[in-house]
């Protein structure tokens, strides 16, 4: 197969992109959408279908970054569509509740057994930050752990040297967030039990919580080292501190109970999002009784959501995680066996071309990153050449191949991508790393 090698057309792209900088702070309306970090215009999408997006143009390309992730059995999945669309002829919204909350409910929660009671929310960064409050407000602490690179959405305090956009435009933290409430998060490095220790050290007794996302999506893909998890769960059980695995990115992905079933981890909360609503806005976070319990109405932790559990975004949930419960033992072997297709065919045209790559890759998300050296945590990802992967970027673009724009976000493979998508991602790889 030849990949096209003529520049497509993006006319009508460019004018969209002309008025939405117009209305829109850097023409855009989340930070990860822009181009700056790889050059080149960001095409408009009109749709898509399956593993293929299609632009204003009429350009079409093959989509490895899935809406960020939720799109696992393919966009337009037509049993979620079809799911939508008999839900919203019964009205988008009501602001009460309603029959498929506890329907989707109960279908994450047989999927995730540690997970006792569980909550519905718009986004993953509302689900994070009402976990945050939670383990305060279980624990009697302020002070929370994360690991740098790792994102784990926009509230103040999780934005202290956090991946996603922030690594991709330089941002150590955010303007806007008061030092006291910065001083509240200790940033440390993954992959590093040490590190851990010596805070809890140094904070004896204020430490509420460790976040982290069990695989680093947002700063590229970064696996946990053997015995990492396991570090984390008995040092933060000794210190009596909650263990918080945030699945927004892994959840439903890496298996149908996320990376805690593949890790076999025993995390006190777990935050969920973008596949739990077929890519709809939501969602959840869950764990103890005992520590859900605490939330209002039944106690003193108020968190709330006139959309929480929105119609939509559950009959969409019900339909995409229904899906993957029943055909759970075809649906994840196809999508291993796909993305290690992708991902090592795509090395190994770097290899032939010469052209220095590491490959991380755990289930069917992973990274190319642009460098010689293992990655196992920030630091590492933050030595990549990023103008050779934005060349690498506007390549594969023009060959019909849509990559996150970003050398700190992880890529992602969907049911939908089959043999022939294979043939062409990698042919265009070819070309690529040829003209680097």
């Amino acid at each position: 197969m030849t990949t096209p090698t003529a520049v497509p057309v993006r006319t009508r792209s460019q004018a969209l992109q002309e008025r939405a900088e117009r209305v829109f702070p850097g023409g855009v309306n989340s930070p990860v959408r822009a181009f700056r970090a790889v050059g080149g215009g960001a095409p408009f999408v009109e749709s898509a279908e399956g593993a293929w997006l299609t632009d204003a143009d009429g350009n079409r390309y093959i989509d490895y970054f899935g809406s960020w992730g939720p799109m696992i059995l393919g966009h337009a999945f037509p049993p979620v569509v079809e799911a939508i669309e008999r839900a919203a002829r019964k009205s988008a919204s009501f602001g009460a509740s309603t029959a498929a909350e506890g329907d989707l409910a109960e279908r994450v929660m047989a999927c995730y057994p540690a997970i006792e009671r569980l909550r519905f929310v718009s986004s993953g960064t509302e689900a994070t930050m009402s976990a945050i409050r939670l383990a305060r407000a279980a624990t009697g602490r302020d002070v929370i752990v994360k690991f740098e690179g790792c994102y784990h959405g926009h509230a103040d305090g999780l934005l202290v040297k956090a991946g996603s956009g922030v690594a991709t435009f330089g941002i150590p933290g955010s303007a806007g967030v008061p030092e006291v409430v910065a001083k509240l998060t200790l940033a440390l490095p993954y992959n590093d039990l040490g590190a851990v220790k010596a805070a809890f050290a140094a904070h004896t007794g204020e430490i509420a919580a460790v976040i982290l996302e069990p695989v680093v999506g947002n700063a590229g893909c970064i696996l946990p080292a053997d015995g990492y998890l396991e570090g984390l769960r008995e040092i933060t059980r000794r210190e009596g501190a909650l263990l918080i695995a945030d699945e927004v990115m892994t959840g439903f992905r890496l298996a149908l109970g996320g990376a805690v079933e593949r890790y076999k981890m025993a995390p006190d909360l777990i935050t969920l999002g973008k596949i739990v609503g077929g890519g709809l806005p939501v969602g959840a976070f869950g764990g103890k009784r005992e520590i859900m319990d605490l939330l209002a109405p039944l106690g003193p932790v108020y968190q709330a959501g006139t959309l929480s559990g929105n119609p939509l975004a559950m009959a969409a949930g019900i339909a995409t995680v229904g899906y993957l419960q029943g055909h759970a033992g075809e649906v994840y072997p196809r999508l291993e066996a796909t993305a290690k297709a992708v991902f090592d065919g795509v090395a190994a045209e770097a290899a032939k071309a010469g052209v220095e790559l590491t490959t991380n890759r755990v289930g069917s998300m992973g990274t190319w990153f642009f460098t010689a050296d293992a990655v196992t945590d920030y630091d590492e990802a933050a030595k990549s050449d990023t103008a050779a992967f934005g060349r690498f970027h506007r390549a594969m673009l023009d060959a019909g191949v849509w990559l996150p724009p970003s050398q700190f976000e992880a890529a992602f493979v969907s049911a939908a991508h089959g043999d022939a998508e294979i043939a062409r991602t990698v042919d265009a790889a070819r070309i690529a790393f040829r003209s680097l």
